[in-house]
């Protein structure tokens, strides 16, 4: 599962070729979570609240880039980097 972006000690990945709905998945030590790209939230999983807050945050700034590289998942080519939360 390549890491498309990683920041405060959090991995953001994705699979390729998983199912629907669009969505990356945050890892935090210990805390996995599984976050739906277009809405924003938690499909699965758990993380501390302020790492939460920070993901959340990005994933709403990086939305467009999130979907894309879900469609280039899916295709199975290449997924890009993404900028990491500063």
């Amino acid at each position: 599962m390549p890491i498309i972006s990683s920041f405060y000690g959090i991995d953001i990945m994705m699979f390729y070729d998983d199912h629907n709905p669009p969505h990356f998945h945050a890892k935090y030590g210990d805390y996995k979570a599984l976050i739906d790209i277009n809405k924003a939230r938690v499909l699965s999983g758990k993380l501390p609240s302020a790492q939460l807050k920070m993901v959340l945050a990005w994933a709403v700034i990086h939305k467009e880039e999130l979907l894309e590289d879900w469609r280039l998942a899916e295709l199975m080519e290449g997924l890009s980097k993404i900028e990491p939360l500063r």
